[in-house]
């Protein structure tokens, strides 16, 4: 369903099984740090959050929000918060990848970036709403275009200072889907930093 650009979004539903997300939260963090700390920091890292078998046995299924949250605060505490976000944006834009390879439709990813701007960000949204719960678990997620694109995810299970993780995805997803003449997500406050909503708000480039 279209949003309406003048007002912000309903809260998303949430999912089937509450307390859940996609699996890539674990899947595609787990990768990048054996790629960017190498095997023997991720072998620790994914041990201390009990995913020990995270990249022989990756899951399939959704996960318990709990067991990603683990896993990103494992990460942070192991590797300090300069490198823990780094490594947190770069399975964000992975998961994304995976999002845009997978779970995108061809004609919509053949399409969108060839729409009105406008209307790409307005569909892409509605998107990601509708997928909250893949990546809010249990939080609810808002959306809106005015004064321009922002999401905001109220009671993030996922919440890190900064919230690499997820602004990773979002700017992934804007970047290949809804381009325009490009733009960056910024964290604007959020949960880790104690208060109730985290909010990510698009900037357009000059």
């Amino acid at each position: 369903m279209p949003l309406d650009h003048a007002a912000p979004s309903a809260p998303s539903a949430g999912p089937a099984v509450a307390g859940t997300v996609g699996p890539n939260a674990i899947i595609q963090l787990a990768r990048a740090l054996r790629d960017a700390a190498g095997e023997a920091a991720a072998a620790r890292i994914l041990a201390a959050a009990g995913e020990a078998e995270a990249l022989e046995r990756p899951p399939e299924a959704m996960v318990d929000q709990a067991r990603a949250a683990r896993l990103f605060t494992a990460t942070l505490d192991d590797l300090g918060p300069q490198r823990g976000e780094r490594i947190l944006a770069e399975a964000g834009r992975r998961t994304a990848d995976y999002i845009l390879a997978n779970r995108i439709p061809p004609l919509a990813r053949r399409c969108l970036p060839l729409a009105p701007v406008p209307l790409a960000r307005r569909v892409l949204l509605s998107a990601i709403r509708a997928s909250a719960w893949t990546f809010a678990g249990s939080g609810a997620v808002r959306v809106g275009m005015r004064p321009a694109p922002w999401i905001e995810i109220e009671a993030n299970p996922l919440a890190t200072p900064g919230c690499p993780w997820h602004g990773a995805v979002f700017q992934r997803l804007f970047e290949v889907l809804a381009p325009g003449r490009g733009g960056v997500w910024r964290y604007r406050r959020g949960r880790a930093a104690r208060a109730p909503v985290c909010r990510f708000a698009f900037e357009a480039s000059r």
